[in-house]
C-alpha cells in the first residue's frame, strides 16, 4: 500500500469515529453513536439495553482515550489518531476490537440478535446510522455474515471490525 492510500484509510477509520466531524474524537463521538442506534431501533436510553449500548459506548471512548489521548485532555486529535491509535490498531487489531466489545455486543442486541445472531439488515440499519453511506451499507452488513449461516454473530462482527481497523502501514512511513 502507498503513503497515499494509508493516508486516505486512516481519514476514513477518524472519521468514522469522528460522528460529529469537529474535527477530533471524544466521549460525546461515542454517546452521540449510542443515541442513534437506539433511536434507530426504538430502544429508550433508559431500558436495560439502552443502558447497555451506553455502558459499552464508554467504555469503548476509555479504550480509544487510553490508547490515543496522549496529552489527556479529553479528546483524540486526528494526529493522536494516527500516531496512537492507528499504531496500535496495526500492531493489534484484536485488542483493539476487544474493547470495542461491549459496545458492539449491547449494538448487536439492540439491532435483534438474540445470541445466535443477527440479521444482516438490521446490521445495515446500524451501519447507515453510524455514517456508513446507505448505499454500501447493505453489501458490507452481507459480507459480515462469513459462514453464510444468514446471520451475523458478535465474532462474525468483531472479525471484521479488527481487519478494518488493521490498517498496515507503507514501508516509507
Amino acid at each position: 500500500m502507498d503513503s497515499a492510500e494509508y493516508e486516505r484509510k486512516i481519514a476514513a477509520r477518524f472519521a468514522a469515529f469522528d460522528q460529529d466531524g469537529n474535527g477530533y474524537i471524544d466521549r460525546e463521538d461515542f454517546s452521540a453513536a449510542a443515541r442513534a442506534v437506539l433511536a434507530e431501533f426504538g430502544t429508550t436510553a433508559r431500558s436495560e439495553m439502552g443502558q447497555a449500548v451506553f455502558a459499552g459506548a464508554e467504555a469503548f471512548w476509555q479504550g480509544m482515550a487510553g490508547i490515543a489521548d496522549v496529552d489527556g485532555d479529553q479528546r483524540v486529535t486526528r494526529e493522536e489518531f494516527v500516531t496512537g491509535a492507528a499504531k496500535r490498531l496495526r500492531d493489534n487489531p484484536h485488542r483493539f476490537a476487544e474493547i470495542a466489545r461491549p459496545f458492539l455486543h449491547a449494538v448487536l442486541a439492540v439491532a435483534g440478535g438474540d445470541g445466535a445472531g443477527t440479521a444482516p439488515e438490521a446490521a445495515a440499519r446500524v451501519l447507515r446510522v453510524l455514517g456508513t453511506p446507505a448505499e454500501l451499507a447493505g453489501a458490507v452488513a452481507a459480507g459480515l455474515d462469513t459462514d453464510g449461516d444468514g446471520l451475523i454473530a458478535e465474532d462474525e462482527v468483531l472479525a471484521a471490525f479488527a481487519a478494518y481497523c488493521g490498517v498496515e502501514a507503507p514501508d516509507a512511513l
